[in-house]
């Protein structure tokens, strides 16, 4: 039986979900290694990779992920030539890696600076770019004294999160007394999730941030020292229906008011980037425009995730999660500039009931040209609990559309997205 051959230089991709982990091992068989979450492989619907190419490890423990790490590329006769991270709970861990290594990857303090909320604003604002006032609280007092500073409202959240998680706007003193409750208890039910771990804010339990009101948007772009490329740069498609801040598609390409370009944005893009320490990165922010000038309201260096990579390829054949690799192994990209993206919409499909996910029926789309993707990313049996008490898994996969010539196409997706039948029991 001839022997398996193993490809020896690995980029170790820290943290992902299965659905990414599935698209890199089969778009690039042998050439990532994988440290996954037990639970991310536990519930997975894919298949796992080569035992070569994944250790299945908590990613808590620094040490002991080195020792572990260390190994496992003995027994495999492998070498780390890159680190690779596309969630924000696992950047840290990456970055220790990374120094480890000696590959190119940000280093903690700048992670931490992305990662919390307060910190990333005050440095923005002491840096003259422009971003929502922030005040860290402890009390609902002292939320709407806050509050009284701003006729469109304010925002309660968790100093780090994603995807607006917990995030809550209140307009009234009774939005904010509520609001602080909720949030509080979702911190405590949160207190072992890495995702929330705090910083320097440690002595505050959360954030007050102004709130913008505009049209938003999502952004990929790559900072290399003083040079910025934006790579996507799509509108979000929101619900007053849904929580506070959920993002229920994205709209690629997204088009800019009155006299805002991309040039512009990408100027904004590298000063904000550099301010945070971000000197080589594939990074994701989101802003709102106000009065035709971007509002910065997050900033992390990772590409944006969620249907975006699996949007990009349908609407621009770009693969993020690859040109991802080929950045974290300092290799020449195959983009260089704005990509021409096709009109594609990405739409979330959220559950809207608590219960247990028993399929989806896509009868009613089967025909349909417009629909060029359906992915579920839950099994028959998930069981669905909803906002706030848990903002994963109402979420169950995604559609994406090619609206035809004709107008609204924004309406046009949702309302193919309305025909999909979502079954709970």
């Amino acid at each position: 039986m001839k022997k398996k051959h193993y490809a020896l230089d690995k980029v170790l991709v820290v943290g992902t979900t299965s659905d990414y982990i599935d698209w890199i091992q089969t778009a690039y068989p042998g050439r990532a290694l994988f440290l996954t979450e037990p639970e991310v492989r536990k519930k997975a619907k894919e298949s796992s990779p080569d035992p070569a190419d994944e250790l299945i490890i908590r990613l808590e423990n620094i040490e002991f992920i080195k020792k572990e790490l260390k190994k496992h590329l003995e027994k495999w006769n492998q070498r780390i030539t890159g680190v690779a991270c596309f969630d924000c709970e696992s950047m840290e861990t990456a970055s220790v890696i990374a120094s480890k290594f000696k590959v190119s990857y940000p280093d903690i303090q700048a992670i931490q600076n992305c990662r919390d909320k307060y910190i990333s604003k005050k440095i923005w604002e002491e840096s003259g770019i422009r971003c929502p006032a922030v005040l860290p609280v402890n009390s609902a007092e002292e939320a709407r004294q806050f509050l009284t500073k701003y006729k469109n409202g304010i925002v309660l959240k968790p100093f780090c999160g994603s995807g607006s998680e917990l995030g809550f706007k209140s307009k009234t003193s009774e939005d904010c007394d509520q609001a602080f409750e909720t949030l509080k208890k979702g911190l405590v039910d949160r207190e072992q999730n890495r995702l929330f771990n705090q910083y320097t804010s440690k002595n505050f339990l959360m954030l007050a941030e102004e709130c913008i009101i505009g049209s938003e948007y999502s952004c990929d772009f790559i900072v290399d020292n003083k040079n910025v490329k934006i790579i996507r740069l799509s509108r979000k498609i929101k619900s007053d229906s849904q929580p506070f801040g959920t993002v229920s598609g994205y709209m690629l390409p997204a088009s800019l008011p009155g006299q805002m370009s991309i040039s512009g944005i990408e100027t904004v893009l590298l000063n904000a980037a550099q301010s945070l320490g971000l000197k080589r990165a594939i990074c994701m922010v989101d802003f709102i425009v106000e009065d035709h000038f971007p509002v910065l309201i997050e900033m992390t260096p990772r590409p944006g995730g969620d249907c975006l990579p699996f949007l990009l390829k349908e609407a621009g054949n770009i693969d993020i999660l690859g040109l991802t690799l080929d950045f974290a192994e300092q290799k020449t990209l195959p983009v260089n500039g704005y990509i021409p993206f096709k009109p594609h919409i990405g739409l979330r499909i959220h559950a809207n009931k608590a219960g247990v996910f028993n399929g989806l029926n896509t009868n009613l789309l089967v025909d349909d040209k417009r629909v060029k993707q359906i992915r579920i990313i839950r099994k028959p049996g998930h069981k669905i609990i909803m906002p706030p008490e848990d903002y994963d898994s109402w979420l169950l996969g995604h559609i994406i559309i090619e609206p035809d010539n004709s107008k609204y196409p924004e309406t046009q997706s949702l309302l193919i997205r309305q025909r999909l039948k979502v079954e709970i029991r």
